[in-house]
């Protein structure tokens, strides 16, 4: 890959994270919505019609109880529109769900689409503030949740409005004393509706939560079974998963409680039957008192008991509605993430020294956790990164493979400011291993050559082999070819020297490593310290480390505490200072002690 040389005398400025776009979830689907409307408004009109012809049919043979001529023609005009109107009805209530749910098809790929593209593209630090079962929820269970949306709420909707307006339109044109009585059920609905989501958006933001910590919970569990059962802890981890089911059950229990009472009075009130009861009480004491004709009180009891069936499947829908607008939000907000930015130029590194110059950084929510740190990597050396927990040791190192931007200064390779390097290059230059260890699903071979597909067995085999995992996974049933968490079962040791093999068969030639042995024993140590101590030839090497006795041999330590470098020298150098690193070397010591592992360190 070509690119500009970056002259060091006047670099370019770094590129900007660029403005997140206005979201437009619906955007793809919007002119399906058109005919999802205008389908659904013929299929409940289409609803109505039979129903007014039934009535106009009665009113117009009731002459013939008075032995008075019927207008035959007009009875079967009346018979034909009504037998019309019905496949009318069923035909375009079906289309229109059927767009409904090809325009959710559509929405869920282009919206899934979007949310790989940006997944892709976001700082790889926003992955280590965020859960599996928070990102899994958003993924997968809020895009499942926007179904409701355009396959069912607005077909919903329109034949919930529609069929209520066209009712009362002809009753008030019939018999309005009726038609008033029509209302009361109607605006009983509507007022205990009303009074039983009250509170509802404050519930679905707890629902929301719980469910997010709910599937944190499972994923954590399911993943970290193989590990946590070889390590006798199965019944503790099992114990959190069931605590945290039992605290989302009660609390959904509690909600449910609260709400079922006005539900069943809601049913109650827009049940047919005593919608039925209601008017026929009303029209009988009407044509008691000789308000009306008893044909004018037909249209009320057709049509009346129909009136508050709509609202009452919105009702039987509502928790999927609510969820699906929370999904709605939810999904938005994902999609307005700022990405990190990509350079339109990009530079090409020359060399693997890595510098950072005057580099401050703090997180969004806290205030700079790194300030002012200068310091150089040149290849053939370990640099060392030590200090007590909280100082801003992994934060600097995460800034070199650019897990975050810098607040201020600078980070390069080779002269290039990271920023300003296309990240398919930067990470052929930098290879890290982290504290915790992310194996897929698949083969061994695949999961040790997943940064680098194309790598050879052979190749596969040499970095395992000075992982020093070569001989352990000869053990597995099928070797290279079993499958991590079916017939591969590793213990947490086990996995970290997978990764690190992982990262040697990458070839970088910068290595930042995370606290790679801290899951080792004592004696894949320092097997995996022998390798790490071979790769340091013609590399940068970039080491993170609680356990002292692991970086002696570095070629330079720097102390960090509060964000700031506060010593710096090798082993010896610093020992003799009698600084924050003579104390912190002891306490190491004190512990090796005291838990059996004072191992000689190289």
């Amino acid at each position: 890959m070509s690119g500009a040389v970056l002259s060091p005398s006047a670099p370019p400025p770094a590129p900007q994270p660029p403005e997140p776009p206005p979201v437009d979830l619906f955007g793809p689907v919007r002119a399906r919505f058109t005919w999802i409307v205008v389908l659904a408004a013929i299929g409940a009109a289409g609803t109505v019609v039979p129903l007014v012809a039934v009535v106009e049919l009665a009113r117009t043979l009731w002459p013939a109880i008075e032995q008075q001529p019927v207008d035959a023609t007009r009875a079967w005009w009346i018979v034909a529109i009504g037998a019309i109107a019905l496949p009318v009805s069923f035909a375009a209530a079906w289309g229109s769900i059927m767009v409904g749910h090809l325009a959710d098809a559509q929405l869920q790929r282009d919206v899934r689409t979007r949310m790989v593209d940006l997944l892709g593209r976001l700082p790889l630090g926003w992955f280590g503030t965020r859960s599996s079962g928070s990102v899994k929820k958003t993924v997968e269970n809020d895009v499942s949740a926007l179904h409701h949306l355009t396959g069912h709420a607005v077909h919903d909707l329109v034949v919930a409005v529609v069929v209520p307006v066209l009712s009362l339109g002809y009753l008030f044109a019939t018999e309005w004393r009726m038609a008033l009585a029509c209302l009361v059920p109607l605006v009983l609905t509507v007022v205990l509706y009303g009074v039983m989501m009250a509170g509802s958006r404050e519930q679905l933001a707890l629902y929301d939560k719980s469910v997010e910590r709910l599937d944190a919970a499972t994923v954590e569990f399911v993943h970290g079974i193989a590990v946590v059962k070889s390590f006798g802890q199965g019944r503790r981890r099992h114990a959190g998963y069931a605590d945290e089911t039992d605290r989302f059950l009660r609390f959904y229990r509690g909600w449910m409680n609260e709400t079922s009472v006005m539900q069943t009075v809601v049913e109650v009130v827009t049940a047919p039957v005593v919608v039925l009861v209601w008017l026929a009480a009303v029209g009988t004491w009407l044509t008691g008192g000789g308000a009306v004709a008893p044909v004018d009180v037909l249209p009320a009891l057709v049509l009346g008991i129909g009136l508050t069936a709509p609202l009452l499947q919105l009702g039987y829908t509502g928790q999927a509605m609510r969820t699906a607008l929370q999904a709605r939000d939810s999904v938005t907000r994902f999609l307005q993430q700022p990405v990190q930015s990509r350079p339109e130029r990009p530079v090409e590194p020359q060399g693997s020294t890595v510098r950072f110059d005057g580099v401050s950084f703090g997180y969004d929510d806290v205030r700079d956790v790194l300030h002012d740190i200068t310091l150089t990597c040149r290849p053939g050396t370990v640099t060392a990164l030590v200090g007590p927990s909280g100082s801003g040791k992994s934060t600097l190192a995460r800034l070199l493979p650019r897990f975050y931007d810098v607040t201020d200064g600078r980070v390069s390779v080779g002269g290039a400011d990271v920023r300003q390097i296309a990240p398919s290059r930067l990470y052929a230059e930098v290879g890290f291993v982290l504290q915790d260890a992310h194996i897929l699903r698949t083969t061994v071979r695949d999961n040790i050559r997943l940064t680098s597909p194309d790598a050879t067995d052979a190749e596969v085999e040499r970095a395992a082999r000075a992982a020093r995992i070569h001989d352990r996974i000869l053990r597995l049933p099928r070797g290279y070819d079993s499958v991590v968490g079916d017939d591969a079962h590793l213990s947490g040791g086990e996995e970290q020297r997978l990764t690190i093999a992982r990262a040697l068969v990458t070839d970088a030639p910068i290595l930042v490593l995370d606290e790679a042995t801290a899951a080792l024993d004592p004696d894949s140590e320092a097997a995996v310290q022998d390798a790490i101590s071979a790769l340091a030839v013609d590399r940068s090497l970039l080491v993170i480390a609680h356990r002292l006795h692991t970086i002696t041999g570095a070629d330079a330590i720097l102390v960090l505490d509060e964000g700031r470098i506060r010593e710096r020298g090798t082993h010896d150098e610093l020992l003799a200072a009698g600084g924050r690193y003579r104390d912190l070397w002891e306490r190491n010591e004190r512990a090796r002690a005291a838990d059996g592992t004072g191992r000689v360190a190289r």
